[in-house]
């Protein structure tokens, strides 16, 4: 049924808005979680509980949730971290995006007859960054015990967490797969028939993991140095070594319809640690929006907020066609920009202040017009030229379609599943604050490592191979990727954590929602219930690197005047689900002491908890 368009309250609004949502925005002032899981939630408000601080609690759940949704993260995936410590007054981002190997090179892939990266696999895999991100926030800034906080994980891996309907149905679709070419993860997920929704499933092996990581951390004495005992087991000891071993010695198919043999070695375990760093920053509107750095897409966020600072978004209708079509054409600049110029700036000259500059935002924002643009139009930064193939990306779509549309079994065949992400936001009564956005390592994106119970992941599919590109292979380079937690701040002090899972939509919805907060008044759980939407117009981060021009599509809960106004203004815009646009969560901290926050209902498994 069509969204009620709030026609009552009238825009600007004069007051905060009032609307049915799913569940309450919860207030307190103790501290809160809001995650993709109600078990991370919980278990994050275990630990505020039990005496620990945010850092402590987001450690916790991160953990937990590599049980509770293993279908979007595990313990051999990515996690960027921003980070609030009330201690120092200071915002930080631990990078837990993994490089490439030494070995992935761009020679390797064209000796191997590659033209892009494979989109599963063991030649996709990076370091796993995960597990240092996580302790070494926890080393830095927690107060407890690498056992207490992996204690939930273990105890859920050991005796069993209840799988959502999602993890079946994921399973199912790689279950030929698994059955013949991934015996390892058919071993793990097709036990005993697999998991069952609402049933408990239990990974004794990752317990076992995980509580060898503690003995060995617990072999040495203090907090912090048992951390980083933690940390030498997982990158310099059986850990590691198992990672090797098992690249070294296992033909895996993967999406280019090929058996090969991953080239991580313990040795690019061993020499890698999560890198500590300052977040980029747009002020807008009174509020500090603070993003991960151009290894990430994080900025497009940014940008895609710069453009829109230039226009009256508080006239304009919340849920009406005239919002989304400006959110729309701001992303699409902004995101050809991503394409175009972002990448690891260790290895690449990422003319990040020219993009976020009043003068080029001004110049791409007379490109948006009344009407749709369908081009792919990246900017000219300080003048240099973009280097994209738009042109292949769109015909690298109509293969896959063309495929898929004959019958050919691409996603059960060749595990071209793709996963998403996870999120939790924490804040607690100190005000220190954590968004975390783990992801990948997923069940389907690689075999299972039988001597550790979990699986490699898969982001090195963001890789261009050509190295001269920003975004092109290099070993020891991060992968350009679409993990994107965020934080606000509100008159230069911390006011809010947010994100979600999404792939590509990551900063597409973060920035549909923040946008009502701050020009219409909504709160946290009303902007994540109101119909949200999604653009595929760029080209895609994930195999086969695909592009849709002008593709929109918009919640099922819209008027369908409005679908019928975006496609009059010439977008490609289609209606999806009625509950299909979003996986958001946010936790805020107000002037007067209360902590607020909100999640995502779609796909029935995300929650907020606080006191």
């Amino acid at each position: 049924m069509p969204f009620d368009r709030l026609a009552t309250i009238g825009f600007p609004a004069k007051e905060p808005p009032s609307m049915f949502t799913t569940r309450p925005e919860i207030i307190g002032t103790f501290g809160a979680v809001a995650s993709t899981h109600w078990i991370a939630s919980q278990v994050g408000m275990s630990v505020l509980e039990r005496g620990g601080n945010a850092f402590d609690a987001a450690a916790a759940a991160g953990f937990a949730l590599q049980i509770v949704e293993p279908h979007l993260n595990g313990p051999g995936g990515d996690c960027p971290i921003i980070l609030h410590s009330a201690r120092t007054g200071a915002q930080q981002v631990i990078c837990g995006q993994g490089p490439a190997p030494a070995g992935l090179t761009v020679a390797h892939m064209h000796g191997l007859g590659a033209e892009i990266m494979p989109g599963t696999g063991l030649l996709a895999t990076p370091i796993p960054g995960a597990f240092d991100a996580w302790m070494l926030m926890l080393r830095d800034h927690g107060t407890w015990s690498v056992r207490d906080v992996l204690s939930y994980a273990i105890g859920y891996a050991r005796h069993g967490a209840p799988m959502v309907p999602r993890i079946r149905a994921t399973i199912e679709s790689v279950r030929p797969l698994f059955e013949s070419e991934w015996p390892t993860s058919a071993a793990l997920w097709l036990r005993d028939g697999g998991p069952e929704p609402g049933g408990l499933y239990a990974n004794a092996v990752l317990a076992d993991t995980y509580e060898r990581v503690v003995r060995e951390a617990e072999a040495v004495s203090g907090r912090e140095a048992q951390v980083d005992a933690a940390r030498n087991a997982w990158y310099r000891g059986f850990v590691a070594e198992a990672i090797g071993k098992f690249a070294a010695g296992t033909e895996a198919m993967d999406t280019s319809g090929r058996r090969h043999r991953g080239v991580i070695t313990a040795d690019d375990m061993a020499g890698w640690s999560a890198p500590i760093e300052a977040p980029l920053t747009l002020d807008y509107h009174g509020h500090t929006i603070l993003k991960c750095g151009p290894w990430s897409q994080g900025p497009a966020m940014l940008q895609t907020m710069a453009l829109m600072a230039g226009f009256d978004v508080a006239s304009m209708d919340p849920v009406g066609g005239d919002f989304i079509h400006h959110v729309l054409e701001s992303m699409k600049l902004a995101f050809a920009d991503r394409e175009a110029f972002y990448g690891d700036p260790d290895f690449t000259d990422v003319p990040m202040s020219t993009l976020l500059s009043p003068a080029y935002t001004d110049a791409r924002r007379a490109l948006i017009g009344a009407t749709a643009n369908n081009d792919f139009r990246p900017g000219s930064p300080d003048g240099r030229a973009p280097r994209t193939d738009y042109a292949a990306a769109l015909r690298r779509s109509q293969d896959l379609a063309a495929a898929m549309g004959s019958g050919e079994p691409t996603v059960s065949r060749l595990g071209a599943s793709g996963g998403d992400t996870c999120h939790v936001d924490v804040i607690d009564k100190h005000g220190n604050m954590v968004s975390a956005t783990p992801s990948a390592g997923w069940l389907q994106s690689s075999p299972a490592i039988p001597e550790l119970g979990f699986c490699l992941g898969s982001r090195c599919q963001m890789f261009w191979l050509d190295e001269t590109l920003p975004n092109g292979l290099q070993p020891g380079k991060r992968p350009r990727t679409t993990l994107s937690p965020s934080m606000v701040l509100r008159d230069g002090k911390p006011w809010m954590s947010f994100g979600t899972p999404g792939g590509e939509q990551q900063d597409q919805w973060q920035s549909i929602m923040l946008l009502r907060m701050v020009h219409h008044g909504f709160n946290i759980q009303q902007a994540i219930d109101l119909p949200a939407f999604h653009s595929e117009h760029w080209i895609s981060s994930f195999w086969p690197r695909g592009a849709k021009p002008g593709k929109a599509v918009i919640e099922g809960r819209y008027d369908p005047a409005v679908l019928a106004d975006l496609i009059a203004r010439g977008h490609a815009a289609e209606m999806g689900g009625e509950w299909s646009e979003g996986r958001l969560t946010g936790a805020r901290r107000e002037a007067d002491g209360t902590i607020r926050a909100g999640a995502n209902p779609r796909g029935m498994q995300g929650y907020a908890v606080g006191r």
